[in-house]
């Protein structure tokens, strides 16, 4: 079914198994000839099947916190409504964990990050929030200072600020005095991180620019590339991943497609599923396809598959459980996103009236995320089998400026909350589309990837 400006429409393709269940519940798969799958949760998992066992055969994955699903085949094809099933359906790729970490609000300062490589781990004054092995100044004058403020811009609490220094290289993705204040008091979502949008993104312009080389080989290179760059406020290399169409000229802007994968994936897995449909497809139509890997977190967003759009009382008793821990690690996620995004435009001619965020199960809970945090970026929104977002505590006038294709599966465990969804953006008349496909949780990324990349399309000459 297709909302807003869209005609109606169902898609139906391949008959698929779905095993879904709550706070570590457990499903079966589809079982062949004396075969059979299993899947079991983890804490907080929801999984779905894995596909039909062969002769014997077993399979099995684990899920934690999140939605897991094995990869499943599509045994018919794609049915419009009032017409004919195509034959050979799409194989579905492996399924992933989705999950976002659970959290709640966090008193006492910030320490900071300055611009060089820093000492992480510094030592935190009375009233400076810790994260794993301390949050204290990164960079020449990064100790924190209790109560107190040295340096500009530092990040703050509400214990007390912690000063920052320009260290060389300025190689990091934490804030800096002309930047501001990278961390407030306030969350801009109701279920994401204290990050503030226009400090990240003042940061991961100055990280862009001082890795900048348009003398090296890699510059605005095509194809499809590994990459990775350092990400001093994590003290590790992230990795990333860029296909540039091979037939660019080197000259025109592109159009961009960044690409959030779900819990338990890194920055490769979707990109080399079936066959490597997503590269193909973005090659197809032109697109700089961009896929990063979050660092260790769900890209800022707390919300998991226990909370979908509709269920505030457990989006409110997941906050209530935020860490410290666990407010770092999303912080530091949602970060990484912003700073291989600025790469890219920094180094690509990036066509800027036409970048979109697409991603699926968690990463389809990070798309409405940043989506809406950082929504002066995007053209339109496509996420995938996550309906992790809430009515309250979100920027939806911002995101009403964008347009929106919400895709789920039948047999998914998220489809109630993608339904509920579906109908408030109607009511609400907002630019949104809602496909449904006849499969699984993983087992409807194949089936819907053409159609996003249509709408890409189609929403880019608007």
């Amino acid at each position: 079914m297709r909302i807003g400006h869209s005609s109606s429409s169902i898609l139906i393709a391949g008959i698929l198994t779905v095993a879904a269940g709550g706070c570590g519940n457990s499903g079966s798969g589809g079982t062949g000839s004396g075969g059979s799958s299993s899947r079991a949760g983890g804490a907080g998992g929801v999984t779905a099947g894995g596909g039909a066992g062969g002769s014997g055969g077993a399979s099995s994955a684990t899920g934690t916190g999140g939605i897991a699903s094995g990869g499943t085949s599509g045994t018919g094809g794609t049915t419009t409504t009032g017409g004919t099933t195509t034959s050979d359906g799409s194989t579905g790729g492996a399924g992933q964990a989705g999950s976002g970490l659970g959290g709640r609000p966090v008193t006492g300062g910030q320490a900071g990050r300055g611009t060089g490589g820093g000492q992480a781990g510094g030592s935190t004054g009375t009233g400076v929030r810790a994260g794993t092995g301390g949050q204290a100044g990164q960079g020449t004058g990064g100790a924190a200072q209790t109560g107190g403020s040295t340096g500009g811009g530092g990040r703050s609490g509400t214990g007390g600020q912690a000063g920052q220094g320009t260290g060389a290289g300025g190689q990091t993705g934490g804030s800096t005095g002309a930047c501001g204040q990278l961390v407030g008091q306030k969350r801009p979502i109701a279920f994401g991180t204290l990050l503030d949008a226009q400090a990240v993104m003042c940061t991961a312009q100055q990280l862009a620019k001082s890795l900048a080389n348009p003398s090296s080989a890699q510059w605005r290179a095509k194809g499809d590339q590994k990459r990775s760059y350092h990400f001093a406020g994590a003290n590790t290399d992230e990795p990333y991943r860029i296909v540039v169409p091979t037939n660019w000229d080197g000259k025109s802007s592109l159009p961009l497609a960044m690409f959030l994968h779900g819990s338990g994936s890194d920055e490769s897995s979707y990109l080399d599923q079936n066959n490597k449909q997503m590269i193909t497809l973005a090659q197809q139509h032109g697109y700089l396809l961009v896929s990063p890997l979050g660092d260790k977190g769900a890209y800022g967003n707390f919300l998991r598959l226990s909370s979908p759009f509709g269920n505030q009382a457990e989006a409110d008793k997941l906050m209530a459980q935020v860490t410290t821990d666990s407010e770092r690690t999303n912080e530091l996620s949602e970060e990484d996103i912003i700073n291989v995004l600025e790469l890219v435009l920094t180094e690509y001619p990036v066509d800027r009236a036409a970048m979109f965020l697409f991603g699926h199960s968690m990463g389809s809970g990070g798309t409405w995320y940043i989506g809406g945090k950082y929504a002066s970026y995007w053209k339109g929104l496509a996420p995938m089998s996550g309906p992790f977002v809430q009515e309250t505590g979100y920027p939806w006038d911002d995101v009403r400026k964008l347009a929106l294709f919400v895709t789920e599966g039948t047999q998914a465990p998220s489809v109630d909350g993608s339904r509920v969804l579906r109908d408030w953006l109607k009511t609400n008349n907002f630019n949104a589309q809602y496909e449904e496909v006849n499969a699984d949780h993983g087992g409807m990324i194949p089936l819907v990837l053409p159609d996003v990349f249509d709408f890409f399309d189609s929403a880019k000459a608007k």
